[in-house]
């Protein structure tokens, strides 16, 4: 996400470098080339051109401080307006009403169905909702398989009706039954098109209308660019939608769309797509966001993802084994699926400061964990409770079992043995050995 834009702004900022303040020549210098990376990025020309404008006018003139170099502070300026352009704060999703009515809107392809199935998943994870799924698209049969696919996946009910084509008929037989059931959200997904029409435009009007939704979203594919905020505002015209999701921000985006589509229709970018794990749906921080474009990572997210999976009870008894020894490859193994739980690995990278300059063209697999998994349970559960125990020809059988070579097992076992000695640190407080460990393990 943002991998171009991120390198060419960071090539921007060297212009800066070994300056001892900021100048109206090097400062044009730098701006020129902050204007082509949004502009190779497909934000659009006048909001591209408006933004360098301001930053210009924050810079001039500033005095830099002596623990800043300029370069430091025209990335801060850079940040702080990048977050204004992307809406300054984060909105929250409008729960107040009940039952809660949620239309989703958006061209077909932009993941609108999809995102259905994380937000009733979300909702009910994260505000203990009990959210109805409402199947409303009456010309693609695939797009309510789907959708029951998706129902079944997270767990919550779907309202569908194959006999009846009119949208507008099962959108309020669905509320009647939401009523009836107790549902306290309704997820309208509604048929898309794969251009702009007005049949297209007088059936949502009509759902809408006729539902009144608490929150109309508009559902909006980040790797379209420029396209996507077009698209946006001829929908706005017609609906008023209360916010924008971005989908397929994990994909080789320009981000265009993400810095452009708040300025145009004047709306919260309220959730992002970060993946294709029904899980992989994230709160829109415009700040966070900036930070991340501009390889700070996301630490505060990062964190917060941790806490969701984070499970308190089995952390006490892994706590436990640790201070008696008996930490074994079991445990091991529960850490790496919480992990595994958080989201695309890619991703996770990129919220770690500095890790996307590290990680930059570098492919990394969501399956990274696999092998670690197969030599695990190549082992018995002797082993994986005793790790003692396995000496040279339990290796061997280890490394035939899993298809592994030897030295990956030996490497498997002496990255578990160094994580339980770090672990035990953390546990008594010995910060300075465990940083020398964790250099050593580089």
């Amino acid at each position: 996400m943002f991998d171009n834009l991120s390198g060419k702004l960071d090539k921007a900022f060297q212009v800066l470098k070994g300056h001892g303040k900021i100048t109206e020549i090097n400062v044009a210098e730098t701006l020129k080339e902050v204007r082509r990376a949004l502009l190779d990025a497909d934000v659009n020309f006048k909001i591209a051109k408006e933004f360098t404008v301001k930053v210009k006018e924050k810079a001039i003139g500033q005095k830099v401080l002596t623990s800043l170099q300029p370069g430091q502070l025209m990335v801060k300026i850079v940040k702080d307006e990048l977050t204004k352009l992307m809406g300054a704060e984060s909105v929250k999703i409008n729960l107040n009403e009940e039952p809660t009515i949620i239309l989703m809107s958006g061209l077909q392809g932009s993941g609108k169905t999809t995102f259905s199935g994380k937000l009733a998943l979300y909702l009910q994870k994260k505000y203990k909702k009990r959210p109805l799924l409402v199947a409303c698209d009456v010309y693609r049969p695939a797009a309510i398989d789907q959708l029951a696919i998706l129902a079944g996946q997270v767990g919550v009910p779907l309202y569908e009706d194959r006999e009846e084509k009119d949208p507008v008929k099962i959108a309020t037989a669905a509320l009647k039954n939401a009523k009836r059931d107790k549902n306290d959200v309704v997820i309208i997904d509604t048929a898309g098109r794969l251009a702009i029409d007005n049949i297209l435009m007088d059936e949502i009007k009509s759902i809408h209308s006729a539902t009144k939704p608490s929150e109309t979203l508009f559902v909006v594919d980040s790797m379209t660019g420029q396209d996507a905020v077009n698209t946006a505002k001829a929908f706005n015209d017609i609906l008023n939608f209360d916010g924008v999701i971005l989908t397929k921000l994990d994909g080789d985006t320009r981000g265009g769309a993400a810095l452009s589509i708040k300025s145009v229709v004047d709306k919260p970018i309220k959730f992002i797509g970060t993946g294709e794990k029904m899980e992989a749906l994230d709160v829109f921080y415009p700040d966070r966001m900036a930070d991340r474009i501009l390889g700070m990572g996301d630490v505060v997210s990062l964190v917060e993802r941790a806490q969701e999976q984070f499970d308190e009870d089995q952390a006490r008894r892994i706590n436990k084994k640790i201070s008696k020894n008996q930490f074994g490859f079991d445990d091991f193994l529960s850490q790496i699926q919480q992990v595994k739980k958080m989201g695309n690995m890619k991703d996770l990278m990129g919220m770690i400061p500095g890790a996307g300059k590290i990680t930059k063209g570098i492919e990394i697999d969501d399956n990274a964990f696999l092998g670690i998994e197969v030599i695990i349970s190549s082992m018995t559960p002797m082993e994986r409770s005793q790790p003692h125990l396995i000496n040279h020809s339990r290796k061997i059988r280890i490394a035939r079992g899993s298809g592994k070579s030897i030295q990956e097992v030996n490497q498997l076992i002496k990255q578990f043995e160094q994580m339980g000695k770090m672990m035990k640190m953390m546990q008594g407080g010995k910060s300075q050995q465990m940083m020398q460990m964790m250099q050593n393990m580089r």
